[in-house]
């Protein structure tokens, strides 16, 4: 609600008496030497407090989340345009502009590698080399299949650039507190993580580095990596002063990791009867000019590549690779968006070549419970994906188009291009799915407390803390649930989000439910076993296993399970107020081998699609029409939330298909801004019906499944079969464009499917 009415405070509202503003240099070169720096100009400026460069950096000269291989400013050479090279701060934000612009740096430009196939062989421009990870997946005896007798469908795919696009520019507040060590409000997904890089850089122990979230306006993934933590921190202990930093939405493109550019090449092989048999496919991830997350995205991107199906035999290589081109990390569907749109477009080419059903086709080969995966893996939860498919196409369809529909119904909308009589409709469907929580032997857990005690009105009051970043996907709301129902009290409240409590892990890979929220599951249960020991201690009730037998919290009192005796928490709780901090973790997982094999996740979630798309493909312009889902959620415990997600995750998935891309050039951002990049407004989003599918999972907290990333996983590749459906054009990379349409209109004549690299025999 305070979002809604204007009331919530988010990072870049944060305001210090006598603070500073920070603004960073960053490169106009996507690869250049650094012959030289002269900053005498801008320390000159009054009103300019500090000037820093790569030697002012005290500790660490590099960051990175997982790889420590970015440098907090470069020194030497620029990796990709927008690197940062300097930072100032100064008394005013037009001051620090101006200070930058008075900085001279002397660059020497190079050739950028902008090719990520060429990257593989090229030499390297970073000192780690230019393979982040190749992971060569196979599985059964793909070799020793004979495919004489199977059909046989080959594609090559592209997936464009895409931007996380959150409402918030990166934006936070460092503010030395005047005894060597700093306190940072920041906009984040981890604050451990982002702790742990500021630290090791400034030289100082974690301990003098205290981290606090500030109102974030979403993430979807673009927060996970450090972008002006460091910055403002080394400004501020600089300085001695706060420091300010909030980006521009041009700075923003620039200062953050978007989703990985793919190239995809697939062979599917089947039976005449439509059994999958064998998969072949190659997938490249450009990463960019640092190493982020990409290993761990490539290692989804691989291990889900054939997408929820039965698949015998499967030889899939899976390169992440470095370039001159933008960083690339996490976001929303984590590698699995990038395959499930090539390996549902070979779906409905098989479909094709086999005159099947591609429904049909899909719900044959559908994986469940007891399957094996790729990587070898048993899927011993839940696997609904012959119900996800099923409901997602019993939605009603739209009603046909109607003479007398509004312009804005149709493509081209209230710029009235378009006319009923030349728009085609078209029907696509799609299904994805992708691991929860992270995975390959990662140390994943989460830390909760929970704190119960009387307010100064006599009435019990629990408190939860966790580190777990709120990013608008409503973990706030889900744990005072979770104290309302587990300890039966009616007043609950959150403490500070902040690292003076264990991590909470990262908001992301749809973890924070399982994980954080089965947290707060088990430090309530702790809080519950110490009311019972009070209780059990008056009523002289003997054994732990008797206490739990005979006791229940109900209506803010103890009471014995038959009704006899009962005791207010206010009671128990005049010995003191009760705090318990526990860890959650999940069942251990394993990296993969070097074949790619490996329980290398903890648990799946499942998810399919079915567009409807209206396209006039002689313009080129189309429109979405409605969307429909079944989505696999274990256990649904905030029903508005979880169809928030569905429906957030849908027009991200949507502009995917038909309209965002960041535009790179040589390794130049040509289109940072929201004039260029174009993302779906409320006239673009189609109607959503959703069918979530309840099967609770087991080991789950509460049987819950997170929910955040299927619904953006194979949304795309059904809005894509849809215009595939409607128009005939073979369609390969995303997103598509108004000239891919009508250049394939005018190519075919009729609108049948003009001859690319499918192929059936």
């Amino acid at each position: 609600m305070p979002k809604v009415t204007g009331d919530f405070a988010f990072s870049s509202d944060l305001h210090a008496e006598g603070m500073l503003w920070g603004r960073t240099l960053r490169s106009p070169h996507a690869a250049a030497r650094i012959r030289g720096i002269d900053t005498s100009r801008a320390t000159a400026m009054a009103g300019v407090h500090a000037v820093l460069l790569a030697e002012d950096v005290p500790g660490s000269p590099t960051y990175g989340m997982e790889h420590r291989d970015q440098p907090v400013f470069a020194s030497d050479v620029v990796r990709y345009h927008g690197e940062p090279v300097a930072a100032v701060a100064a008394d005013h934000p037009e001051l620090a502009v101006r200070a930058l612009a008075a900085i001279e740096v002397d660059y020497e430009p190079l050739v950028p590698l902008a090719d990520a196939d060429a990257a593989i062989t090229a030499p390297p421009i970073h000192p780690d080399g230019n393979v982040f990870r190749h992971i060569p997946l196979r599985h059964g005896d793909p070799d020793g299949v004979d495919t004489s007798d199977l059909v046989t469908v080959e594609g090559t795919y592209e997936v464009g650039m895409q931007d996380q696009a959150f409402l918030g520019p990166e934006s936070g507040m460092a503010i030395p507190d005047g005894d060597g060590g700093v306190d940072l409000w920041i906009s984040t997904q981890w604050l451990h993580v982002d702790r742990d890089q500021v630290a090791d850089c400034l030289g100082l122990p974690h301990g003098k580095v205290r981290l606090a979230l500030a109102g974030v306006g979403g993430a979807f993934g673009g927060r996970e990596d450090v972008s002006l933590q460091i910055h403002a921190c080394l400004l501020a202990l600089a300085t001695g002063r706060p420091v300010k930093m909030l980006y521009s939405r041009e700075e923003s493109f620039y200062g953050h990791v978007h989703r990985h550019p793919a190239r995809l090449w697939y062979r599917h092989h089947a039976t005449r009867d439509g059994d999958l048999v064998k998969v072949e496919a190659r997938v490249l991830l450009d990463g960019g000019a640092y190493a982020s997350s990409s290993t761990a995205v490539i290692a989804n991107a691989t291990c889900f590549a054939a997408g929820p199906y039965r698949i015998p035999h499967a030889a899939i290589d899976g390169w992440a690779v470095r370039t001159n081109n933008p960083p690339c990390g996490a976001m929303r569907g984590f590698g699995a968006v990038q395959t499930c749109f090539a390996h549902e477009a070979q779906m409905d080419r098989l479909a094709a070549a086999l005159d099947m059903d591609p429904v049909a086709l899909r719900l044959r080969n559908a994986l469940a419970t007891g399957d094996t995966l790729l990587t070898g893996q048993v899927i011993t939860g839940t696997a609904p994906v012959r119900e996800v498919i099923e409901a997602a196409m019993a939605h009603p369809l739209p009603p046909a188009h109607s003479g007398d529909d509004p312009p804005q119904l149709l493509p081209g909308g209230t710029g009235m291009t378009s006319t009923a009589d030349h728009v085609r409709r078209g029907v696509g469907m799609a299904v994805g799915f992708k691991n929860l929580m992270f995975s390959e032997g990662f140390d994943d857990h989460s830390t909760a407390a929970v704190t119960l005690e009387i307010d100064a009105n006599g009435h019990p009051v629990a408190t939860a803390q966790c580190a777990a970043a709120e990013v608008g996907q409503g973990f706030h709301t889900l744990a005072l649930q979770i104290l309302r129902s587990e300890l039966g009290v009616h007043q609950v409240m959150l403490g500070p989000t902040d690292t003076s409590i264990g991590s909470a892990g990262s908001t992301s890979a749809s973890r924070q439910t399982w994980m954080s929220g089965g947290a707060v599951q088990l430090a309530c249960h702790a809080v519950r076993d110490e009311l019972f020991a009070r209780a059990s201690a008056r009523w002289d009730i003997p054994t732990a296993g008797a206490r739990r037998r005979m006791l229940a919290l109900r209506d803010g009192e103890v009471v014995e399970v038959d009704g006899a005796r009962r005791i207010p928490l206010a009671d128990l709780l005049a010995d003191g107020p009760i705090r318990e901090v526990r860890e959650h973790h999940h069942p251990p997982t394993e990296p993969l081998d070097a074949n790619g094999q490996g329980n290398a996740h903890v648990s799946f979630a499942f998810a399919a699609h079915r567009a409807v798309v209206d396209v006039d493909p002689d313009l080129g312009l189309l429109r979405v029409v409605q969307v429909t889902t079944g989505q696999d959620v274990g256990r649904v415990l905030n029903p508005r939330a979880v169809v928030g997600q569905i429906e957030g995750g849908i027009a991200q998935g949507v502009g995917l298909a038909v309209m965002e891309e960041v535009l790179v050039h040589d390794g130049l951002v040509r289109n940072p801004s929201f004039t260029d990049y174009l993302i779906p407004t409320m006239l673009d989003m189609p109607e959503v019906l959703a069918t979530v599918i309840e099967q609770p999972e087991p080991g789950a907290p509460f049987g819950a499944k997170g929910v955040g990333e299927p619904p953006t996983i194979s949304s795309t590749p059904a809005v894509v079969a849809a215009i595939r459906d409607a128009t005939g054009a073979a369609l390969t990379r995303v997103p598509v464009r108004p000239q891919d349409i009508a250049l394939s209109s005018v190519a075919s004549g009729s609108g049948s499917a003009p001859a690319d690299d499918a192929e059936a025999r």
